[in-house]
């Protein structure tokens, strides 16, 4: 099937129908530029790939619950957001000219083991309390925290207004305090 002919939006149609075809084509279409806009900013090639095959990834995925009115423009926004997330998480890092390595060099304070526990033991424990919420508030949770996206950015990936993500995490943080204060109490 020939899917040049057909509109960004027509072809979105086609891939909520789990048309392959169609994914490919819009793919194909919007790939390029997207890479081009992740590289201008992050200045790394492999980051910007491993952006958009991200986002690429995450459409597929949840084609069935993405309302897309405007596929290029969703798409940009959703390489924006990819990138800032990037910046924020600390893994971009300017690259700076060293004519000796050595003298550069600063130690690193080692990290004790008992940390590495604390902080697994932590990430259990939250895990075990959010068990304890309906799953689509614990999703939400999930998200916001520990893959930190924006609240616009959890509703539309979920196809739900942003105040329903207000009101979920609200319900989300009240419920792990009062689990908190029981457990420390």
């Amino acid at each position: 099937m020939n899917c040049d002919n057909l509109s960004d939006l027509e072809l979105w149609n086609k891939v909520v129908s789990d048309d392959a075809d169609a994914f490919a084509s819009l793919y194909d279409r919007h790939w390029s530029t997207l890479f081009k806009t992740a590289g201008y900013y992050t200045q790394d090639q492999n980051l910007a790939e491993e952006i958009v095959h991200d986002i690429f990834v995450t459409l597929w995925q949840r084609r069935k619950y993405l309302r897309i009115n405007n596929f290029r423009n969703y798409v940009f926004i959703a390489t924006r957001y990819h990138v800032i997330r990037h910046i924020k998480a600390g893994r971009i890092s300017p690259i700076t000219y060293v004519d000796r390595y050595e003298e550069h060099m600063v130690e690193q304070p080692n990290v004790k083991s008992t940390e590495k526990i604390s902080q697994s033991d932590f990430e259990i424990e939250l895990k075990t309390m959010l068990n304890g919420l309906p799953k689509r508030c614990s999703e939400i949770f999930y998200l916001s925290r520990v893959n930190q996206l924006s609240n616009h950015e959890i509703a539309e990936s979920l196809g739900i207004s942003k105040p329903t993500v207000e009101n979920q995490i609200t319900h989300a943080l009240k419920f792990l305090r009062n689990k908190m204060m029981n457990r420390s109490g």
